[in-house]
């Protein structure tokens, strides 16, 4: 981790004048995700964590134009084979660390986002270290194969999606929406989300990459609770994280469900709680899994 996060970090200076020219925070996104939140099973989209800083020049209205709104994204991700014992064809471990940027913007009354982030994945980002040291601190079983990860390497990745929100009454709104990925990994997506309760109605939503669950960039004054529940189906053409030259398929569709709680407790403080299901994603993966995503929010 520690020569590619430097670079990362490095890249903010450099970045932040040109993009941020005239702008201020807006709000800040975050959404934990891990499997033992879910299923508990430890394995294939087992961690991962993203954290968004969303600048703009005006509070976020929904009819921003394009370059307007800027989100920078930072994220990590840990994909798993199955711990015990490791079937033939199961999947590599990946360590993956990523900085980008993304403008959110509105077309006609459709929500678009496009951007593109820099992915680095292998030994180079200190992830299966760190997860090694973690584990050992806490005297849990070694993550494992890591000696088998996949090995160095730097991705372009870019991402458009668009989203149109149908707001059915105060409290409840439909968003379809459509997506694709290249880079990373090659996809379109479509789906939809439903989201009843007076909370996040009117904030900037972002999508996380693995569950496809909202989490809020910018959080209004309601008091309460929120239901968000949403599906997804995808087309996939390949995928980095399973190379075909190691003998890897993909799985060409790929589905996910997901079901979440917002709690809005007070003016500074928030919970989010979601639970979602990722279907097979390659072959000899013999089952779907269920993964947790967990936010707490204290603004002191």
């Amino acid at each position: 981790m520690r020569p590619v996060l430097a670079f990362l970090i490095a890249m903010l200076p450099v970045a932040t004048p040109a993009l941020s020219e005239g702008r201020e925070v807006l709000g800040a996104g975050r959404i934990f995700n891990n499997d033992l939140l879910g299923d508990g099973q430890d394995r294939w989209r087992t961690g991962s964590y993203t954290y968004s800083q969303v600048r703009g020049r005006t509070a976020y209205t929904g009819t921003e134009a394009f370059g307007d709104l800027i989100e920078y994204r930072f994220r990590t991700e840990i994909i798993a084979p199955t711990r015990s014992s490791r079937s033939p064809g199961d999947r590599p471990y990946v360590g993956a660390l990523s900085f980008g940027a993304h403008t959110h913007f509105d077309m006609a009354g459709t929500q678009i986002s496009v951007g593109a982030d820099v992915l680095a994945i292998g030994p180079q980002t200190g992830l299966s270290g760190f997860q090694e040291g973690y584990h050992d601190l806490f005297e849990l079983p070694a993550p494992p194969f890591t000696d088998q990860q996949l090995g160095n390497a730097f991705i372009l990745n870019g991402a458009v999606a668009a989203t149109r929100t149908y707001q059915l009454s105060d409290i409840v709104s439909l968003r379809p929406f459509v997506e694709g990925q290249a880079g990373a990994e090659d996809l379109v997506r479509a789906g939809a989300d439903l989201l009843i309760g007076t909370v996040g109605q009117s904030d900037l939503m972002l999508r996380d990459v693995v569950t496809g669950q909202l989490y809020r960039a910018t959080e209004g004054a309601d008091i309460g609770f929120s239901y968000l529940v949403g599906a997804d189906v995808a087309s996939v053409f390949g995928s980095r994280y399973l190379p075909d030259e190691m003998g890897y398929a993909v799985s060409e569709t790929r589905s996910r469900a997901r079901a979440g709680v917002f709690w809005q407790m007070g003016e500074a403080v928030s919970f989010f709680y979601g639970a979602t299901y990722l279907s097979e994603e390659f072959e000899g993966q013999h089952q779907g899994q269920v993964v947790g995503s967990l936010k707490l929010n204290f603004n002191f």
